[in-house]
């Protein structure tokens, strides 16, 4: 099956090149698409001489700091154009360990369309998180459940495999999320649609170098977006 990563970047220079090197470790055949946001810290140079070197690394340069969502949005519709079977999201910041994709792969094969990397699965599977930050996590993944009627213990993780049908039936330039609640968005689409969504337990390693994206605003989108969802009315559910 051909296989791509889609990560999006912003100021991730001390972490790119170390995942790139991790995953092309375990998956040799697989291609990974980076989406830079203009990244002040050079990020978006380092990818450069990296594709010059490594045909399987491919960099989508973007003119300044658009959003997780959208960043997606561009790796989807490049995965589309370029026939790739299974596509994969993952952090840049090393939270998220390339072991897991061979759990997700396998699942894959057993006919799923959507396999998420669970941090909550088998009880709490996270690192270096505070309590604060926890506890926050936590309200999120079981609002969003309640809400929309998700059926996933995890259903704002970052890290998962669709195959390439999902993203084809979902109109992408009418997600209308670009933060945390993206992923809660997508995950929703999927399950109305009737696709098989699974999780596979993750260890999630709170991010080695730099700074973490996640703020009020993100967060009040997430708090929004799910009863929106949940009332959105209409064949691709026009959201209210």
């Amino acid at each position: 099956m051909k296989s791509l990563i889609i990560i999006p970047s912003y100021n991730e220079r001390e972490n790119i090149e170390k995942l790139i090197k991790q995953i092309f470790a375990l998956l040799p055949d697989f291609n990974i698409l980076v989406v830079d946001d203009n990244s002040p810290d050079g990020t978006g140079g380092l990818l450069d001489k990296i594709v010059q070197g490594d045909s399987r690394v491919k960099v989508i340069h973007r003119p300044g700091k658009l959003g997780l969502g959208t960043a997606y949005i561009e790796g989807f519709k490049y995965a589309i154009a370029n026939n790739y079977d299974y596509v994969f999201e993952m952090d840049a910041d090393l939270s998220h360990e390339p072991k897991y994709i061979l759990e997700m792969q396998k699942k894959m094969e057993q006919g799923f369309d959507l396999v998420i990397g669970s941090r909550y699965l088998e009880g709490i599977s996270v690192v270096h998180w505070d309590l604060k930050r926890l506890m926050l996590s936590l309200w999120a993944s079981f609002y969003a459940r309640t809400i929309t009627g998700l059926v996933l213990t995890d259903p704002m993780s970052g890290f998962k495999c669709y195959r390439k049908k999902v993203l084809e039936s979902i109109p992408l330039d009418k997600v209308k999320s670009n933060g945390y609640s993206f992923q809660m968005e997508m995950h929703f689409r999927a399950q109305r649609a009737g696709f098989k969504l699974a999780e596979v337990p993750i260890v999630f390693v709170d991010r080695f170098n730099g700074k973490s994206k996640m703020g009020w605003k993100i967060i009040l989108e997430a708090a929004l977006m799910a009863p929106r969802l949940r009332l959105g009315k209409g064949g691709d559910f026009k959201i209210l």
